[in-house]
């Protein structure tokens, strides 16, 4: 797959092929989609577009992989897992540099994705020894219960683009320490990171041909034949709410078990005894890493009146200090993934601004030389914003801080549950006490008290609720879905029938 001498996880490798069946295949349509760098807007490599026919020959190698992977004994499987984490390990520096150009994250956000996916592995490696079964007493005499859990059999993996290596890790490495199969189809603007890098770790990991499948192509063209598909027992997916409802959907009508973690429009909330330092530390973080583009970022600020003016000023005056450029310079802000989503997420800021919000910094690109029409924004701050504005009622997912006044915490509260999302947030209310419960009447899936809501410990649980999500990741969480429950009944004595 390289040339003599090049890493098999440089972006000039040939990653031209898909991944089934163990085997390193031609796609059936012979065609090809390209890869471009967000920074430079080059084309830096090709990945094959899978068709439906790829995706059944995927599904026929798990299903066929699974009976006996699901077989092997817990040390095995944790050794694969194990395996996985040894292999990623040797190669973090060139996985970084793919992250870079694929998905222009900087070096630190490659880094941290590392981590995260490392802590994801290796909480995965432990899953197989915590597969116990229970025993439970009998109200019939002489009979004895006992429940086994099983692997669900082929779980489907739809990654995501804005994190590909650590949001496919925590699907897949938990769905294979349980003992099932995967079929991972990575998103469009992520196929390397999100899909075929985990192709080259199975291999090195020695994972068994066809427990690990990976088909690169178009949403639109193969998305619902996977999602639907007859053989998926579940489907694990990342990424907007009005994708994942269609998904969700397909899934159901194959009753399949769907586990999805969607949209977000997260608050961050500053009262007037907050420490101001340190919540526009965490509101620097929290809205601009990656661009903004994290369903936990930071969406809106919400900031008691009476330090209003204060946090306006500084957030504004930390924003512009926020070097932004090129992915591969060391810059904080890097570009946004593509066209269609930056143009969308400054129209939010335009028609925020036409309904009255003022824009304090930010609200364009900057220019790079050499590239044409640049993806790279400017870290925005708009104040005199309102909870209905265009970039605050949106999960704009990008690097935009809608500042919104409050009079006191029951309207915050209001505020912030005033949305159909429900995924994370965080609260700075100076004693923690009092943060904690702001924070419990938030209707959300996980929230933060003196920090923001970029966080994720793989042995921590992680949903949201309302539309940003169902079901669960983490800890044993994704465990009980990739997982289900059979019941088996001893009767050790004649058992006494009516009739």
């Amino acid at each position: 797959m390289a040339l003599e001498g090049q890493s098999r996880y440089s972006i000039d490798a040939d990653w031209n092929k898909l991944y089934i069946d163990g085997e390193w295949v031609e796609s059936e349509s012979g065609e090809s989609t390209p890869v471009e760098d967000p920074s430079t807007r080059e084309v830096v490599t090709e990945v094959p577009s899978g068709t439906e026919g790829d995706v059944d020959a995927a599904y026929e190698a798990a299903v066929e992989a699974q009976k006996e992977w699901g077989e092997q004994p817990p040390a095995a499987r944790e050794e694969a897992v194990q395996g996985l984490i040894q292999a990623i390990e040797e190669h973090s520096e060139e996985i970084i540099e793919l992250i870079t150009t694929e998905i222009g994250g900087i070096h630190g956000v490659g880094e941290t994705s590392i981590q995260i996916t490392q802590d994801h592995l290796a909480e995965a490696a432990t899953l197989p020894r915590r597969m116990k079964g229970e025993t439970a007493a009998s109200n019939i005499p002489g009979k004895e219960n006992i429940v086994y859990r099983e692997p669900e059999g082929v779980v489907t993996v739809i990654s995501p683009w804005n994190f590909p290596l650590n949001l496919t890790a925590r699907a897949l490495a938990p769905a294979i320490a349980a003992g099932n199969s995967v079929v991972l189809k990575p998103a469009t603007d992520a196929p390397i990171v999100g899909g075929l890098v985990w192709a080259r770790l199975a291999e090195e990991a020695g994972i068994p041909p066809g427990v690990i499948n990976v088909v690169t192509g178009s949403g639109s063209e193969i998305g619902d034949h996977l999602a639907g598909h007859p053989d998926s027992d579940v489907v694990a997916f990342t990424g907007s709410t009005e994708v994942g409802q269609h998904v969700a959907g397909l899934a159901a009508e194959n009753l399949a078990v769907p586990a999805m973690e969607l949209g977000g429009n997260n608050a961050h909330i500053v009262t007037d005894e907050a420490d101001l330092d340190q919540a526009i530390d965490a509101a620097i973080f929290g809205s601009f890493i990656h661009q903004g583009q994290v369903c936990i970022s930071i969406n809106r600020h919400l900031v008691h009146e009476d330090v209003y003016d204060e946090y306006v000023e500084r957030l504004t005056e930390r924003a512009e200090s926020l070097p932004a450029g090129s992915a591969h310079d060391e810059v904080v802000l890097g570009p946004i993934i593509n066209e269609s989503q930056r143009d969308e997420m400054l129209g939010y800021v335009e028609e925020s601004i036409e309904a009255g919000a003022t824009l304090e910094t930010g609200g364009e690109t900057v220019e790079l030389e050499g590239v044409e029409d640049s993806l790279v924004v400017r870290p925005t701050v708009l104040s005199d914003a309102t909870n209905d504005m265009a970039a605050s009622c949106n999960e704009h997912f990008g690097p935009i801080a809608p500042v919104i006044p409050f009079s006191d915490v029951d309207e915050a509260v209001e505020m912030a549950n005033d949305t159909e999302y429900g995924l994370t947030g965080s609260v700075h209310a100076g004693d923690i006490g009092t943060g904690l419960q702001i924070a419990k009447r938030i209707d959300s899936g996980n929230i933060h008290v003196n920090d923001q809501g970029i966080n994720d410990e793989a042995h921590v649980p992680f949903s949201g609720t309302k539309a940003s999500g169902l079901g669960g990741y983490n800890s044993t969480d994704f465990l009980d879905e990739v997982t289900e429950k059979k019941w088996i009944s001893l009767q050790h004595e004649p058992r006494e029938f009516p009739f």
